[in-house]
């Protein structure tokens, strides 16, 4: 990295101070383990009244592929699949970790990386319409995340008609918010907590993104929805010995509404870089809200950039450019973000 800007991704920091400080100051405790202490208590209290759910059982796990692992493997039966767009982080990043837990994913065409209810429905409908569908793989769940890999937005209303298709066939909504902490932060938004605790199956709330050290705490409102879910990831081996060390930040994340208003910054800043790449003449490739930009630049001048800031390689545009992101984060400052536009 060096002197280097950074704008590779939205982990590459350590945590938000009072995560450290809290860190810090119980560093000596001993406390019973797997997330079973107190303060894991209080974290799992404070995300059950920031969702409206008193009833939610919450646990904590470690990362996004390893929580969408398990809570796809838990909600599947054997023989069943998961529906995401082709975009899907389940799909392209996570390695076929899906698939070597025994589920196919279904894709499903994106638009801007996100898939239609619409989409979905035609897609069972076009399933049990097939006179052979049982040679093939049911569909059982639908996967989504907020924000989607290409920093857009599900609104209410979209999540609503995901659930009325759902329920219209049985299965299962299931919503990964890695990077949630900057859809809640983003003005266009208008989906809350408590929209997802009411509207999805499952859900999970990320940290490792969102001013954590790691760590994601998986929301399932209904507990009977997965019947002994504390078993199933400790099955996995997912399950953290000092849980505690999960559970302090996410008691600090959800202590004054800090999560909620966490991501500000980065949405703040992503909004000036879009503002100043659309001056200057670059070609931006959607509008993309949350804290994600991605813009489209010739090969010879990413040379140039890279000497000076450190970007996200997307994919290539066509022979002579490619696609490349800007990622913002909880820290970015002021000053970072005048310095790529400078640099731009």
């Amino acid at each position: 990295m060096g002197d280097r800007l950074c704008f590779t991704s939205d982990y590459t920091r350590g945590a938000h101070p009072n995560i450290i400080k809290r860190l810090a100051e119980t560093n000596l405790d001993q406390t019973s383990g797997y997330g079973t202490d107190e303060i894991s208590a209080s974290a799992k209290n404070r995300i059950r009244k920031a969702c409206g759910c008193e009833r939610a059982e919450v646990e904590f796990l470690i990362g996004g592929t390893q929580t969408n692992a398990v809570v796809i493997d838990s909600l599947l039966r054997i023989y069943q699949g998961v529906i995401a767009a082709e975009t899907g982080h389940i799909s392209v990043h996570e390695a076929g970790a899906i698939e070597f837990g025994g589920h196919k994913v279904l894709t499903l065409p994106h638009h801007d990386g996100k898939i239609s209810a619409d989409d979905v429905d035609r897609y069972l409908t076009d399933y049990y319409r097939d006179e052979s569908h049982e040679h093939m793989v049911m569909p059982g769940m639908v996967y989504l995340s907020q924000p989607t890999e290409y920093g857009t937005l599900y609104s209410k209303e979209e999540l609503q008609a995901f659930r009325n298709v759902c329920d219209r066939y049985s299965i299962n909504l299931y919503v990964d918010g890695a990077r949630l902490a900057y859809a809640l932060a983003c003005p266009e938004n208008d989906v809350t907590l408590q929209d997802l605790a009411q509207l999805c199956d499952v859900f999970y709330i990320g940290g490792t993104k969102c001013g954590a050290l790691f760590g994601e705490a998986v929301v399932v409102p209904n507990p009977d929805k997965i019947p002994h879910f504390f078993t199933i990831i400790k099955q996995h081996g997912a399950l953290l010995a000092k849980g505690r060390l999960l559970g302090i930040q996410f008691d600090e994340l959800f202590r004054d509404d800090l999560y909620v208003h966490i991501g500000e910054p980065a949405i703040k800043a992503a909004a000036a870089i879009k503002k100043a790449l659309a001056e200057k003449g670059y070609r931006l490739c959607f509008n993309s809200p949350t804290n994600q930009t991605f813009c489209i630049m010739e090969d010879s001048a990413l040379e140039i950039l890279g000497r000076k800031a450190e970007y996200g390689f997307w994919e290539k545009h066509d022979a002579d450019h490619t696609v490349i992101r800007f990622a913002t984060d909880w820290a970015t400052s002021e000053e970072e973000t005048a310095a790529l536009i400078g640099i731009l």
